[in-house]
């Protein structure tokens, strides 16, 4: 049974460990999904070069934008998991959440291609925008 915070018959506390662990498995299930990999995998691919090359406010701004579109890619999933747990069976209105949410990731997918393309083409190409 999932724990939850609010209500009063359970044990209060902090446990470091705990929310590790929540974390993590969070994080594992992220790491599950191919949308996420890809993109990591491409951030990877401007991060490192810009490592190399000392270009540390690059690298700031990269890493800033790829943990956001991440963050976003997971309310997503998030949101449409408790979705279908809700309801299995087609519903307008469910519809409507789960297009809004894709539509929030969507503007920070393009927000995280355009700081990606960018700082790619200053990088590859020694040219400030």
């Amino acid at each position: 049974m999932i724990k939850n915070k609010f209500q009063k018959n359970q044990k209060d506390g902090y446990h470091p460990i705990l929310k590790l662990k929540v974390i993590l498995s969070g994080l594992r299930f992220a790491m599950a999904d191919t949308a996420v990999n890809y993109k990591i995998i491409l951030s990877v691919f401007v991060i490192v070069p810009s490592l190399f090359l000392h270009q540390w406010i690059d690298t700031s701004v990269i890493i800033l934008a790829t943990a956001m579109m991440i963050s976003a890619e997971l309310f997503n999933t998030a949101i449409e998991a408790v979705c279908d747990y809700m309801q299995s069976e087609f519903d307008p209105k469910i519809k409507i959440i789960k297009d809004v949410s894709a539509a929030a990731t969507t503007i920070m997918i393009v927000a995280w291609i355009i700081v990606l393309a960018v700082e790619a083409y200053e990088l590859f190409f020694n040219i400030t925008l």
